[in-house]
């Protein structure tokens, strides 16, 4: 349970230094989600 605490306060100290909403934090995620995924493809691919 500690670790989940820990995690909860960590998402909750960049949404305050980001001046993020909940939303706009999941946007973010979403974006560097995808931008992982793509340089991970091309590392693969090529």
């Amino acid at each position: 349970m500690k670790l989940i605490e820990k995690h909860k306060q960590l998402i909750a100290w960049y949404q305050k230094k980001l001046g993020l909403s909940d939303y706009g934090l999941l946007w973010l995620v979403f974006f560097k989600g995808v931008f992982v995924t793509l340089v991970i493809e091309r590392l693969i691919v090529y």
